[in-house]
């Protein structure tokens, strides 16, 4: 319940200087693919399993692998035609967890009444309803996602893992308002009980409407601890071989192209504490004084980073390719290479894997994605914004309090459930607060290091896994 404390000590922070009077609805939003099993009345059974735990990947193999990019021909025909996709290879989803929580805990998963993301707990616990968005449901892999409009959960995918379908949350679009707050959590709040709780969405959707690129083939880019690039589509397409597919949005009756790269702003906090001796990232100053000293060293480095190549892959990598037993490194190591070099090719090697990303998701969606919304932490930086618009080659433009992406989204869902705006509002109410354009002068040298970083995961690719193979 250690959520929950930090929820009610988040919420009242929030609350300390607005007039309760003034308080519309509460949304919450959280990370996709962290699952929680617990009982009737949202108590745990057993810890959550978040989005970087992969334990499951290697019931996911047993259940669907095979010769085809890793899966078997059943498999791909049990899966794809409804849902878009399939269990994660690497084993990083809601089905995983499903998988590991039955195999390796098997008390607590019979104790379960209820298997639900993170978002939809913290509801379930705010209004003591139990559900689902058709959003956050998706990569439990059971969900008929061909009408975005009419998600649905399917009962023969729900037995291939095992599971009832009446222990998911049931399904409602993100707008829903499931009901007002419990009577005890609106006197811990001090809010009035009638106070509505709305659905909302899982962090990766509520970021799309956060970003305020909410139009068909507005694309937006986040940098957090992991980051994605993606946009909202009017139809549902998905591309295997490159893990990408279209899911249901936030916004009811469309899609999303979805993908994650696993590894961002995590490579540059890992750095931070390598070059630091394991200090936090506050060093006693403002509390980015760290990642400030981090952008300074980038620039000091120049393009290139002194010829170091930097790979992402710190806890394997989801998108542009699943793999659970990949691992980063720094390349071209010499006496000379100095801090400055290995910070700047940090930056630059997640700037390369979002732009090997890039290529099969402008295919999929079938046009040019630009200019690109940045959001997240990372997104308050110039220097990596600028390495960005030039290793993608497009123009960035960092919308205006880029961390509260998320937290925007939640409140602009709920204000869209509330009937005070729609979703064709959004993109105005969502300012830009700085644009980043691509310097010709920098292009062949990122077009050669790029080609580089390609071929390093072809030639590395079996290394790694026979290091890493459990």
């Amino acid at each position: 319940m250690t959520w929950w404390a930090a929820f009610l000590d988040g919420a009242g922070e929030v609350l300390a200087g607005v007039e309760r009077g003034r308080v519309a609805a509460v949304a919450c939003s959280s990370t996709f693919s962290t699952t929680v099993a617990c009982a009737a009345d949202g108590t745990p059974v057993a810890p959550a399993l978040s989005w970087q735990d992969a334990r499951g990947a290697r019931y996911v193999r047993r259940l669907v692998g095979g010769p085809i990019q890793g899966y078997g021909l059943r498999a791909l025909a049990r899966w794809y035609p409804a849902t878009g996709g399939a269990p994660t290879l690497s084993g990083k989803d809601d089905a995983a967890h499903l998988l590991f929580w039955k195999h390796e805990r098997p008390e607590a998963f019979a104790r379960a009444r209820w298997f639900l993301g993170s978002k939809d707990w913290l509801n379930l616990m705010l209004a003591g309803r139990a559900a689902a968005s058709f959003d956050s449901a998706a990569l439990f892999w059971l969900t008929d996602n061909r009408n975005a409009g009419d998600v649905r959960y399917l009962p023969r995918l729900a037995r291939a893992l095992g599971v009832e379908v009446e222990r998911l949350g049931p399904l409602v679009p993100a707008t829903t308002v499931l009901g007002p707050l419990r009577p005890g959590v609106a006197a811990a709040l001090g809010l009035p009980a009638s106070v509505p709780v709305v659905a909302g969405a899982a962090d990766l959707q509520s970021a799309c409407v956060g970003s305020g690129a909410v139009r068909d083939f507005e694309a937006h880019l986040y940098l957090g601890t992991s980051s994605w690039l993606l946009c909202h589509v009017p139809f549902r397409r998905t591309d295997p071989l490159h893990a990408i597919a279209s899911l249901p949005a936030a916004i009811p009756g469309r899609w999303i192209a979805a993908n994650e790269q696993d590894s961002a702003g995590a490579c540059l906090d890992w750095l931070g504490r390598v070059l630091f001796f394991g200090a936090p990232l506050s060093d006693g100053g403002a509390p980015d004084s760290l990642h400030a000293r981090l952008d300074l060293a980038a620039a000091q480095a120049g393009p290139g980073a002194g010829g170091v190549l930097f790979t992402p892959w710190l806890n394997g990598e989801k998108t542009p390719v699943d793999d659970e037993l990949l691992r980063g490194g720094f390349h071209n190591l010499g006496l000379g290479t100095g801090a400055p070099d290995l910070v700047r090719a940090v930056y630059e090697g997640v700037a390369y894997n979002t732009r090997w990303l890039l290529a099969p998701l402008e295919r999929l969606v079938g046009r040019r994605l630009a200019p690109l919304r940045v959001i997240g932490g990372g997104a308050r930086s110039d220097v990596w914004c600028q390495i960005l618009a030039d290793v993608l080659d497009r123009p960035l433009h960092r919308v205006v309090a880029p961390r509260q992406a998320n937290a925007r989204g939640a409140a602009l869902i709920a204000a869209v459930a509330l009937g005070a705006i729609t979703f064709a509002d959004i993109h105005g109410l969502v300012p830009v607060e700085a644009s980043f354009t691509p310097d010709p002068a920098h292009r062949a040298l990122h077009d050669e290091r790029f080609t580089m970083f390609q071929l390093l995961h072809r030639r590395t690719r079996d290394i790694l896994h026979r290091l890493n193979r459990r």
